[in-house]
């Protein structure tokens, strides 16, 4: 049982060993590599992590992207000096590309494209959102942490602003977006349009083989669109400004208890402007509630 079970990816190794909790009172670590099916080496296993500095340099960085999208390597490596911070643009540009930040794009390049894989067309322009489950869509952003990093996939209702489903990675694998849409799909069934962005986790054909298989049309950012999406942007905004910046995470699980208190706080208590201060759990319940009588 201690051994890795055959067939399993660096990835879910990796990801399988995030979930182990050293000080758990009831189950050893012997016996949560056991149940988690990974060898005891793989748990104890320290990959060269980054430094301090590079870290808290990244930390920087993503706030300051926030609110300059535009900021390349240089102009971002610029703005630090200004800050005080000793930096060359090398360093900068590997700790972005690190981050998934591109210039190139007036928004996160958390997801890098394929170009063996179909793109498909934007199908949204100015088309009015009017229900529930009318539009879903999804994206990728930068989680940091005090001595670490995740990557954050969530799934929004465009009308209500409600998060279907989320999950959190260590690396930029599409193995965590497939299981956000398939739990989303499970619990509240199929949208009419489904919208990314041009990542290569989004064109995959192990990806768009689940929309298509569920007969849902797929839409698909331009390149160089921030707004295109402009509804997972805010939310990665509200996310970061409203939990992750005002905490210092120290583990995945810490991440993870962080994230499932604020999407609660997001979805079922807080009122939003745009919805008539009203939640999007009030307004998607009710919209859903209204699509399952006309069928």
């Amino acid at each position: 049982m201690g051994k890795k079970k055959a067939g399993l990816t660096t990835f879910t190794v990796e990801w399988r060993r995030c979930l182990i909790e050293p000080e758990h009172p009831h189950i050893s670590i012997v016996r949560q590599c056991e149940l988690l099916e990974i060898s005891r080496s793989s748990y104890y296993y320290e990959p060269c992590p980054e430094s301090a500095e590079n870290l808290a340099l990244m930390r920087q960085i993503d706030e300051q992207y926030l609110e300059t999208p535009f900021y390349g390597s240089r102009r971002m490596t610029a703005y630090l000096q200004a800050d005080g911070h000793p930096v060359n643009h090398k360093r900068i540009g590997r700790l972005m590309r690190l981050m998934g930040l591109e210039a190139l794009y007036q928004k996160p390049r958390t997801s890098i494209p394929n170009k063996e894989h179909i793109v498909y067309p934007y199908l949204l322009r100015n088309v009015p959102i009017e229900r529930v489950s009318q539009v879903w869509s999804t994206d990728i952003t930068y989680v940091p942490m005090h001595r670490g990093f995740l990557y954050l996939t969530a799934i929004i209702d465009w009308y209500s602003r409600y998060v279907l489903s989320w999950r959190l990675s260590n690396s930029m694998d599409g193995s965590f977006c497939r299981e956000a849409l398939l739990e989303a799909l499970e619990r509240y069934g199929t949208p009419e349009i489904f919208n990314t962005d041009q990542g290569a986790q989004f064109t995959s054909p192990q990806f768009t083989s689940i929309l298509l298989s569920h007969n849902v049309r797929i839409s698909m950012d331009g390149r160089g669109r921030a707004l295109d999406n402009v509804f997972c942007e805010r939310l990665w905004r509200s996310v970061k400004y409203e939990c992750l910046y005002l905490r210092v995470l120290e583990t995945v699980p810490e991440v993870r208890e962080a994230l499932t208190w604020y999407f609660d706080l997001h979805n079922n208590r807080k009122p939003h402007q745009a919805l008539h201060y009203k939640t999007p759990k009030a307004v998607f319940e009710n919209g859903r509630t209204g699509l399952l009588l006309k069928q």
